[in-house]
């Protein structure tokens, strides 16, 4: 039976990580805090069905229901009423947040077509990893007869890492494969 991802970091990543960077105290070890994963409506929120669509799928991904997001400010330009709905995000912790990084590790990202790994080079400079997903086919629940349009996600893991080496680190020995550049 493999590890689940909380027991594995107290048992294995805590002691590799204070031999690897000389902690002196348990509490230093970078952790994961959470994970945030959003979605811009587009063209969609000019329609309900679409838009209505994009909730759905949000939910069937991450097993919650996200809030949505409304525009605070009319812009002309892009065709954006006050009031409008303009986004979904969602905020994982505790449990929900292994449960869906395992599953993001071990089905989602290798479903990807040519995968060689994520980008090393998306953390924020301040330990915090940003990840983007170009379509929702790629996660098992979402049926393909079902989607009427591409849409991407965004997800951010958030640490307290205090650098990108500490946080790449503990990403990595949680087993997120990072593409060797």
């Amino acid at each position: 039976m493999k590890l689940d991802l909380k027991r594995l970091y107290k048992q294995k990543i805590v002691p590799s990580m204070i031999e690897e960077f000389g902690y002196k105290n348990i509490e230093q070890v970078p952790k994961l805090v959470k994970i945030s994963i959003n979605r811009g409506f587009g063209e969609a929120s000019k329609n309900s069905k679409e838009l209505d669509a994009s909730v759905k799928e949000m939910s069937l991904i991450i097993g919650q229901k996200p809030s949505i997001h409304k525009a605070t400010k009319a812009i002309a330009g892009f065709k954006i009423r006050e009031g409008m709905s303009v986004g979904a995000s969602v905020t994982l912790r505790q449990e929900q947040m292994y449960n869906f990084l395992t599953k993001l590790i071990n089905i989602v990202l290798p479903r990807i077509r040519d995968f060689r790994g994520i980008s090393p080079n998306s953390f924020d400079g301040r330990g915090n990893y940003n990840l983007g997903l170009k379509e929702q086919l790629i996660f098992p629940e979402i049926s393909y007869s079902d989607v009427t349009q591409i849409r991407g996600l965004d997800i951010s893991i958030v640490t307290t890492a205090k650098t990108d080496e500490e946080a790449r680190a503990l990403l990595k020995a949680f087993g997120i494969p990072f593409a060797t550049s």
